[in-house]
């Protein structure tokens, strides 16, 4: 899967010209969508199906510091997989150098109750697995 890049912007520093923390979440959700898009079924695909997908835990542990400018390269795979449940692990380094280790879950529900994923999107989690093996 090709890698997800962002570029630092102004306003997404804070007064010491660090790029505020807060961001890496947002970060993780574009690499995240991106990631989706590229296995050809995305998060709007889903949602038009019916089906949405809200993070239930959510981590950053931040190694470097990033600035206005920076390109961020995130990689962006699964940690582990369930019928219900996704984890994805983020790896966000600018130069080779690693500036923040992220990782998300996530469930799927439909009219308000969980979704077997696995049922739900038989060939989506297959292609999944796959890339995870």
């Amino acid at each position: 899967m090709k890698h997800y890049q962002h570029e630092v912007k102004y306003y997404e520093c804070d007064r010491m010209g660090i790029t505020h923390h807060s961001n890496y979440v947002r970060f993780m959700e574009e690499a995240r969508v991106d990631w989706m898009d590229q296995l050809g079924y995305g998060f709007d695909r889903m949602e038009a199906e019916g089906v949405v997908s809200p993070v239930v835990a959510i981590e950053c542990s931040y190694k470097n510091p990033t600035t206005f400018k920076d390109i961020i390269d995130i990689a962006v795979s699964i940690k582990e997989m369930s019928a219900l449940k996704i984890s994805f692990e983020y790896l966000m380094t600018v130069n080779s150098r690693t500036v923040c280790i992220g990782h998300s879950t996530h469930c799927f529900m439909e009219n308000g109750r969980p979704v077997v994923f696995a049922k739900r999107f038989p060939q989506l989690f297959e292609a999944i697995q796959q890339i995870t093996q």
